[in-house]
């Protein structure tokens, strides 16, 4: 992607979160994003491919802001039991009062846009699971690199499964998730397994 596109693209993501969460998907219209953003709806189509590439696209990026969050959460503490435990309470706190994760699970649209954290989030949890890898492995480098992906991957599906569907407080899933993380990876990491909630 072009620097000169680049632009363009964050003021047409711009202006469909605000239409999807204000409109809902069915309320979501390719003109009105045009309009909004001050171009043609060629140019919307041309970025986007349809309606449905425009609202995963919206919600990709979103959740790479998600991410961003959560890297700073992990950077904040030393052992991988508090940063797990924080990240996942900071996900599951955050993704209550967020609007765009409300129109996609909530929304009066008869779940419409729900694959995208379903049946159809595999990009998500690719770049979730990428990610979360990468920041590990960096910050705590004695990690067991196959280990660590089989555990981030059901961590991350279960958090997810918690945003979906809030059963518990986020402290006590955060203690769950972060002692299944570290008892998997104890043996070879060196991780704190034995921590109690």
């Amino acid at each position: 992607m072009t620097t000169e596109r680049r632009p363009v693209r964050e003021a047409l993501l711009d202006a469909a979160a605000e239409i999807l969460t204000r409109e809902g998907y069915r309320g979501l219209r390719m003109r009105d994003v045009a309009e909004a953003a001050g171009v043609s709806r060629q140019t919307v189509y041309n970025e986007f491919g349809d309606k449905w590439g425009l609202a995963q696209a919206v919600v990709m990026r979103h959740h790479d802001r998600y991410l961003d969050g959560i890297d700073r959460v992990l950077s904040e503490h030393a052992d991988l039991y508090s940063a797990v435990a924080a990240a996942v309470v900071y996900t599951i706190e955050t993704a209550a009062d967020d609007p765009i994760n409300k129109t996609v699970l909530t929304g009066a649209d008869g779940g419409e846009l729900l694959p995208l954290l379903t049946t159809q989030a595999e990009p998500l949890l690719f770049i979730a699971r990428t990610r979360l890898i990468d920041h590990a492995t960096a910050q705590w480098p004695d990690l067991d690199p196959a280990a660590l992906a089989e555990v981030a991957d059901i961590a991350i599906r279960l958090t997810m499964s918690h945003v979906m569907l809030p059963h518990e407080p986020p402290e006590q899933v955060g203690h769950l998730i972060a002692r299944l993380v570290t008892r998997y990876l104890a043996p070879t990491g060196g991780a704190r397994g034995d921590r109690i909630s």
